[in-house]
């Protein structure tokens, strides 16, 4: 039997400890012990979801009464009291830290955390997650609130190793947005005003390579192929040089509601 290092209550502090540092960047240069993942709710209208590997809860966020002083309490003190919150669209699990888990044949999931229909799966992936490797896994698309059900998918990671030159960053694009068109990222530095795009033209379900980008402050955008409208967009992107970083497109490219348009996020891989 495979042993999970993050066990439930050690998901809920770091979740805690985590919840709102949206860039912070995990050291990963330390070997690996199994695959590592991280886990994006991006999944448009959505409920909050805690996030499983098999059976096992890989993340989860601490309800406030396990806060002083109640966090003195047998339960705050064992299994943890959860928040009924969950991760809701569109954050990371674990402040988008990476997760470990066992390498092999896992189904990552999302499983509703409110206190109706709770644990109740509305995203299953089965992937094959290899020793030493890391992946994000993203819940994606647009929720069907009929059939509870919501799209997902898992893409690799394969982070650049570190180098000792801090004049770059590394920068990739991912697309989680179910009914748009394959994009291109581009990045516009707010210093001289020169735009460059960022890889090549990434499908939904599809991440781009990493590429070398100078490091700076961006203005961010995606387009599809041939047009000049964008599609999303983030200002003042921060591009650190020896990180790298992964830019995700989510929404629902035909909604007329501000909080479902496209929009971009960015995170650090390292």
């Amino acid at each position: 039997m495979h042993k999970y290092k993050t066990l439930a209550l050690l998901s809920l502090s770091v979740a805690a400890l985590f919840a709102c540092d949206k860039n912070g960047v995990q050291g990963i240069t330390d070997p690996a012990s199994g695959a590592r993942v991280k886990f994006f709710n991006f999944g448009v209208t959505a409920p909050g979801v805690n996030f499983y590997a098999n059976a096992v809860k890989m993340t989860a966020i601490s309800a406030t009464a396990c806060q002083p002083p109640n966090d003195t309490t047998t339960v705050c003190r064992t299994t943890g009291n959860e928040s009924t919150t969950g991760v809701v669209y569109p954050a990371a699990g674990n402040g988008a830290l990476y997760v470990e888990t066992p390498p092999g044949q896992v189904t990552l999931s999302g499983k509703i955390a409110a206190t109706v229909d709770k644990d109740l799966a509305i995203a299953n992936v089965a992937a094959t997650l290899e020793d030493g490797k890391f992946y994000s896994y993203y819940i994606s698309g647009i929720y069907d609130a009929t059939a509870k059900k919501v799209d997902a998918f898992v893409v690799e990671d394969p982070v650049p190793p570190p180098t000792n030159d801090f004049s770059q960053a590394y920068v990739r694009l991912v697309n989680a947005s179910s009914n748009s068109q394959p994009m291109t990222l581009f990045a516009k530095s707010t210093l001289t005003g020169n735009e460059v795009a960022i890889g090549t033209i990434v499908a939904y379900k599809a991440a781009g390579a990493f590429v070398a980008v100078p490091a700076g402050v961006y203005d961010l955008s995606t387009r599809t192929s041939g047009s000049t409208t964008n599609v999303a967009t983030l200002a003042a992107a921060s591009f650190v040089g020896g990180h790298v970083y992964t830019v995700a497109v989510r929404g629902d490219a035909v909604s007329t509601v501000t909080a479902n348009k496209p929009a971009l996020s960015n995170n650090a891989n390292r």
